[in-house]
């Protein structure tokens, strides 16, 4: 049979227009509106029960009600509680700001964790294995992505246009952006999964801690959602100020502890255990070093030439170094010098992870060997966990790392913000989590953080510090992962009123 040139072309151009339409139709793009729900097993702290997994995505609405981004979340519920107001939800982010909330999700509270050794190495095969030390015998949790993390993402509007860059970073880039659209979208997930009535508590790590400390604030005053407690794993400085001298001493505590992990002190210290350690270096830094540097060049040179000699010794690094940088030894410069004759430098985010450089002179790491470590195990056991175990298929890249710069970081009063919600909220508490080795949000300013929040000293027993023998992801390592568990489980029950118990002073 014989076709006419005439009679081809339309059908051609059908074809075409059929396959452009599909092709329209299949763009890589996430579900505004979506849930996916999984049912599973666990043996958590001794105690055995099945709980349930909703993965979806939750629309950001606009002012006019139009969806103009959309976060998805993870959110695990225990099954057969006949009670839900007095059921704890954990509502939890990780930092960046540009960051997942896969860390703390599949390394820390979360019910299955990544395959790792107990020092948090990677290994191979990659994957997930039952976590049985996750807070959801206590508590309910969600793991919320905020935009351009995750799967989440902005949306186009009913043109088929994104916002323009602009206009997205007015809206989610930004201190108080961020905390704003987040405290919109938790009141529609509360409302959504009727959770109003539960005591609710916020988790964030690094710069997580910035938004969950505004968030604590936000949620009472523009959402009028309080809050029973705010963890604050590995803080940023949450706009509490720690220039000058202070800086540069409060890096010392970290600096001895990292260099009694590789065992780099003098043997006099080396044989004290690290609890007994640290807080004769930080009662140096407070009462000794933070002083002197704040007497600068005019330091008299019999003192200068004592405080020199302690630092070095504590920090395991020479006196000539120590002079050198004038007592205020920049954090890169550690971590090339410290091991320098050994061939190796350290981690920035964990110190006890080791790196080697192409040359062993220089003034900072090539790399930073804890967070390829980390990328090693995560990267695969996410994409698994969530397609596989969680069944939740999409073709958008799970991005561990986002697009959210330049981040406005002006007006950051996230911890005056804080202190604020507490002294609003009798019931608030918060507690604050670090590990010894963490070099990039050190130990030691995450308490001298703590200290400052509420200066006045009234809600002083509302505020508590543990600290770990590992990094900035503490719970990465083995007896860390239970510890800090263990301390939030505890935070938890602890921080909920007795029957009958009145929020009033």
């Amino acid at each position: 049979m014989k076709f006419s040139r005439s009679l081809f072309l339309p059908i051609a151009a059908i074809a075409l227009t059929l396959s452009s339409a599909s092709f329209a139709d299949n763009q890589r793009r996430i579900d505004i509106d979506s849930k996916v729900v999984t049912q599973h097993k666990a043996k958590i702290n001794n105690e055995r029960f099945s709980y349930t997994v909703a993965t979806g995505t939750q629309p950001v609405w606009d002012d006019e009600g139009d969806a103009i981004a959309t976060l998805q979340y993870t959110y695990y519920t225990r099954d057969k509680v006949d009670d839900k107001t007095k059921r704890p939800l954990l509502i939890s982010f990780n930092g960046g700001p540009g960051s997942a909330s896969v860390w703390m999700h599949l390394a820390y509270t979360g019910p299955r964790v990544l395959k790792i050794d107990d020092e948090g190495y990677p290994i191979q095969p990659y994957g997930v294995k039952d976590n049985p030390y996750s807070v959801l015998d206590v508590a309910d949790i969600v793991y919320v992505n905020p935009v351009n993390t995750g799967y989440s993402r902005v949306v186009e509007d009913k043109d088929g246009n994104l916002l323009p860059k602009d206009k997205q970073k007015e809206l989610f880039f930004g201190v108080n952006a961020d905390i704003k659209y987040l405290a919109e979208w938790l009141n529609t997930f509360v409302s959504r999964n009727e959770r109003w009535r539960s005591p609710k508590f916020l988790i964030g790590e690094s710069y997580g801690t910035t938004r969950v400390s505004g968030l604590a604030h936000e949620l009472q005053n523009s959402q009028w959602m309080y809050i029973n407690g705010v963890v604050l794993v590995s803080p940023t400085d949450i706009g509490i100020k720690r220039d000058g001298p202070v800086k540069a001493a409060n890096r010392l505590p970290y600096f001895a502890a990292t260099a009694w992990y590789h065992k780099a002190l003098s043997a006099d210290l080396q044989a004290k255990d690290l609890d007994e350690l640290l807080p004769e270096v930080e009662q140096f830094t407070v009462n000794e070093l933070i002083p002197a540097l704040a007497k600068g060049g005019f330091i008299a040179p019999d003192e200068k030439r004592r405080i020199i000699k302690k630092m070095a010794k504590y920090a395991g690094l020479s006196e000539t170094f120590v002079s050198q940088n004038n007592l205020d030894i920049p954090t890169q410069f550690f971590w090339k010098e410290l091991l320098r004759e050994r061939g190796q430098m350290v981690g920035r985010l964990d110190s006890r992870y080791l790196g080697i450089d192409k040359r062993d002179a220089g003034e900072s790491p090539d790399y930073w060997a804890e967070l390829t470590s980390w990328l090693h195990s995560f990267t695969p056991a996410i994409n698994y966990y969530l397609r596989e175990e969680l069944n939740y298929k999409t073709d958008i890249k799970y991005n561990l790392f986002g697009n959210v710069h330049p981040w406005d970081r002006s007006g950051n009063n996230t911890g005056e913000n804080l202190r604020l919600a507490m002294a609003q909220n009798p019931y608030l508490n918060v507690m604050v989590q670090a590990g010894y080795f963490d070099g990039a949000t050190n130990y030691f300013d995450a308490k001298y953080t703590m200290w400052q929040l509420d200066p006045s000293g009234k809600m002083q027993d509302r505020l508590s510090f543990k600290g770990y023998r590992s990094g900035h992801m503490m719970y990465l390592r083995h007896a860390d992962l239970e510890s800090s568990n263990n301390d939030l489980r505890e935070f938890i029950k602890q921080s909920l009123p007795k029957d009958g118990e009145s929020a009033k002073y």
